[in-house]
């Protein structure tokens, strides 16, 4: 766990503790964020300072907290699974290479697992948006028959009022103990140690925001001007002037699942909509029925034009996080990148692609060599810290 140890490491020296205090405390996994008020850090190069809600403010112990959550894995039914299952420190905090996430039982869900790093700067969270907060965010997996599968959070709550490590953080933490413990509490603490997992100082980030001519190749130079030109991929994984979250937080349909189910997706709305009026769970839904899953947005908003529509992924160290897309159906990012140069289509997809469509998704033209320096560019995007993660 070299990554985590010299995330905490950088975190000690913003708070002068050491790292030892740090590890009594179980603090691990930690970016270099700005952790408390008060307290002055830089943020990773190539990104901006970090959003705290005013309601859950940032301290080390609050950190170490929410590390010991993430990582418990007795916040599932059979013991087996945590939040860092599915979103694992040496994997870029994804489960690749898996296709879809793996459960309580070895039961597998209808989606990939996003990256948890640098979600503190996303507006929504699940591939359909779901969830508004990382705090909301953070309680759903507990509850869903395919991730952690608990009838209730209940059983959290009793662990955490009387597990030893968790009685003297909460205390010290909210000032609460006992019955005064609730998940409120706990979605706080988890929420607040993601919001640490931020990832910046990649090649392309020494290159456009360093000004360090070397620090990527010339192919990777020319799969730039790709990206911010005749790939248009800019417009939705987005670079400012001074800053890249590769990502405008918005929905589009680019094709991927919904091609294929399109004759269906009359009939399949209008039954989804007459089971949500009727109380389904859409969370539950959504991850259990793979032709729900494919509403996308549609099935939180219940409007049309997000019809297989989802949240547009940032594309850091986009390169040790495979496979793609929300149902992870495309392997490589060279399949990734065919895909957007044939106007939504991936291999196996009918002729026409789906009447929802994006506006902005036709094809592209790119010739083979564009093909190759883009990919070439992406892999830029991977910070020190995950070098080598698809290999682990």
């Amino acid at each position: 766990m070299a990554v985590r140890k010299r995330a905490a490491t950088a975190v000690a020296a913003m708070f002068s503790l050491s790292f030892l205090d740090l590890a009594g405390l179980g603090l691990a996994g930690l970016g270099a964020a700005g952790l408390s008020a008060g307290v002055a850090v830089a943020e990773p190069l190539g990104l901006p300072p970090i959003p705290i809600p005013a309601d859950n403010p940032q301290t080390a112990e609050k950190i170490a907290l929410g590390d010991r959550l993430f990582h418990d894995l007795r916040f599932s039914s059979d013991g087996t699974v945590a939040c860092a299952t599915c979103h694992k420190d040496d994997r870029a905090f994804t489960d690749s290479p898996l296709r879809t996430s793996e459960g309580v039982g070895a039961k597998t869900g209808t989606r990939n697992a996003p990256t948890v790093i640098d979600a503190a700067y996303f507006t929504s969270f699940f591939w359909d948006g779901r969830s508004a907060s990382l705090e909301d965010q953070s309680q759903h997996p507990f509850l869903n028959p395919v991730e952690m599968g608990l009838p209730t959070h209940e059983p959290i709550l009793v662990i955490a009022r009387s597990d030893p490590f968790y009685v003297e953080l909460f205390k010290k933490v909210f000032g609460k103990s006992g019955d005064g413990v609730t998940m409120d509490e706990v979605k706080k603490a988890i929420a607040a140690y993601e919001r640490t997992l931020v990832s910046g100082d990649s090649p392309f980030d020494r290159w456009r925001f360093g000004h360090e001519e070397n620090a990527i190749s010339e192919a990777a130079k020319r799969g730039f001007e790709v990206f911010v030109g005749q790939g248009r991929c800019v417009s939705c994984h987005v670079i400012e002037q001074d800053q890249a979250l590769f990502t405008d937080n918005r929905f589009h349909n680019i094709g991927v699942g919904v091609n294929r189910m399109q004759s269906a997706i009359p009939r399949l709305s209008a039954e989804f909509l007459n089971a949500k009026s009727k109380g389904v769970d859409v969370d539950k839904a959504v991850l259990t029925d793979p032709m729900t899953s494919e509403l996308g947005r549609f099935a939180i908003t219940d409007q049309f034009d997000v019809i297989g529509a989802f949240k547009t992924p940032t594309l850091r160290n986009v390169a040790v996080t495979a496979p793609y897309m929300h149902d992870g159906s495309l392997k490589t990012l060279k399949d990734v990148v065919e895909h957007y140069d044939n106007g939504g289509r991936s291999k196996g997809d009918p002729p026409q692609v789906n009447d929802y469509l994006s506006g902005g998704i036709r094809p592209l033209n790119l010739s083979k060599q564009q093909q190759d320096d883009l990919v070439a560019f992406l892999e830029t995007l991977t910070s020190p810290a995950y070098v080598g993660a698809a290999t682990k």
